[in-house]
């Protein structure tokens, strides 16, 4: 298991428990993180295999998944549950989701210094074997490196333009947006802009 998904001890446990649960409802495990504090709060990303999930579905998520902790009871103190989608700027945490998102931008972190950094941002060129390869600028110039996933501590996509009408154009496409909800959109030019032309 990826400790991506689940880093703690705990989150682990808690993945363990409950995957079976999400997967037989048609979901996956994104992340599970139990935050602790005043208040615990155990956060659960959860998504269908072809990337979408609905709000009803993390309500059915949460049903399920909290009648089985109230029986497995792995937390011992009171906490709150928390399901939601891994949303636009997600975290990457399985090894699947840097093929899935080949072309867009990242930040990776990584355990160990490679080439005396642990932190890296740019645009995720796919795998290669264990590798997941980003391209970053060196000395001016775009390469592409490989770092293998095992040496990743955190991942998540960097929400840009490009990104935000990637997802809305795959939601459209897949005929998740009624383009008839929304108000149509008017262009406005300032003063500068009807000058330029």
């Amino acid at each position: 298991m990826s400790e991506l998904i689940a880093r703690a001890a705990m989150d682990r446990r808690i993945t363990e428990i409950i995957t079976p649960t999400v997967e037989d409802l048609g979901f996956e495990v994104v992340r599970v993180r139990l935050m602790t504090g005043k208040e615990s709060i155990l956060q659960i990303m959860a998504q269908r295999p072809d990337g979408t999930i609905e709000v009803d579905d993390c309500g059915e998520i949460s049903t399920a998944v909290s009648a089985l902790l109230d029986v497995e009871d792995p937390i011992k103190d009171v906490f709150t549950l928390e399901v939601s989608s891994p949303g636009i700027d997600r975290p990457l945490t399985r090894f699947k989701d840097f093929v899935q998102w080949d072309g867009n931008e990242a930040k990776i972190e990584t355990e160990e210094l490679i080439d005396g950094r642990r932190r890296f941002k740019g645009m995720l060129r796919g795998v290669e074997g264990d590798e997941v390869l980003i391209e970053i600028e060196d000395k001016g110039e775009p390469v592409t490196i490989g770092l293998k996933f095992e040496w990743l501590t955190d991942a998540k996509l960097v929400l840009t333009e490009d990104l935000i009408r990637g997802v809305l154009r795959g939601r459209k496409d897949a005929g998740q947006i009624d383009e008839t909800q929304f108000d149509e959109v008017e262009t406005v030019l300032s003063g500068s802009d009807e000058e330029k032309k």
